[in-house]
């Protein structure tokens, strides 16, 4: 009978993620620095497992975002909150597929005809998705075009910025594990999250199509779980890169998504209307506030 299989990985200079195909997982830390009281110290050569490979690639977003634990931002829902993740989902949306087309066009290149269809058939499903973005914020009435145009949220632009930077590389296994990352925490979406947002949009307005298509409503889910396959199935060498780039991936975007959540809703508001050159929503403001309703509804 073969060994059951173990993978490890050492994600940061003292933390090794070790997991294994029964679906145990641990952080191991290494006592002293000497390789001989560390078995895992020597990368990992063998074969993968889905079974052992989710556990890796999941235990490095839980790790990278544990470094935001104690300072964690948990506001409450709110619209100009909501614009402003929307404006965030277009832009790390609309780059994707062109993104995906060249660091597949490398592995071709490079003989890796596998990956190369991988990622291939990653762009196509991705493409169109900014769309989804630009309808919910005009169901919102927002100038979705102008703003995205000239607004992309301060803690979403070095996430933005890592995707093309991996893309661009010689070798850019690595965006394999920051689509990983984004679709898995999508993937933890469900209905409930869903009917959060829709209660904070005005009555009879639909502003949730790039949420539920990124959610486990969505494909989201389908999408985790072929890539884990496809991980699996990659030399352990790639295995690694990709969870390594799972771990820096997550912990650059909880630190952006964190930095954002940390903002006020008037600090929101005045960067959109500062992106517009103009007052979201206008005299509606003055008008709602007298009415009691939200401005988003007198737009409508």
């Amino acid at each position: 009978m073969a060994a059951p299989v173990t993978e490890w990985v050492n994600v940061t200079d003292d933390q090794f993620i070790v997991a294994q195909q029964s679906g145990e997982v641990w952080l191991h830390v290494p006592n002293g620095s000497s390789p001989a009281g560390n078995p895992f110290a020597r990368p990992m050569t063998g074969a993968g497992s889905p079974g052992s490979t989710i556990n890796l690639l999941d235990a490095a977003i839980n790790l990278g975002f544990s470094k935001i634990e104690k300072r964690a931002a948990h506001p409450e829902p709110n619209l100009v909150g909501y614009i402003v993740a929307l404006v965030g989902a277009y832009h790390t949306s609309v780059d994707t597929p062109r993104n995906l087309r060249r660091a597949a066009k490398r592995f071709e290149d490079l003989g890796r005809p596998e990956v190369a269809a991988y990622l291939e058939e990653r762009a196509r499903e991705e493409t169109g998705h900014d769309r989804l973005a630009l309808k919910d914020l005009r169901a919102l009435g927002v100038p979705g075009e102008r703003l995205v145009a000239n607004f992309i949220p301060a803690g979403l632009k070095p996430l933005c910025q890592r995707f093309d930077d991996l893309c661009a590389q010689d070798y850019p296994i690595g965006s394999i594990g920051y689509s990983y990352c984004l679709e898995r925490i999508a993937a933890l979406k469900g209905q409930a999250d869903i009917e959060k947002v829709q209660a904070i949009c005005p009555a009879g307005v639909d502003a949730t199509r790039f949420l539920r298509s990124h959610s486990a409503l969505g494909s989201e889910a389908s999408h985790v779980a072929e890539t884990i396959e496809f991980v699996a199935s990659l030399p352990a060498d790639d295995r690694i890169a990709v969870v390594r780039e799972t771990y820096q991936s997550a912990a650059i975007m909880a630190e952006g998504y964190n930095r954002e959540l940390l903002k006020s809703e008037a600090e929101m508001m005045e960067e959109i209307d500062q992106a517009l050159g103009t007052e979201l929503w206008g005299d509606a403001r003055a008008s709602a506030a007298q009415a009691g309703t939200h401005p988003a509804s007198m737009t409508l």
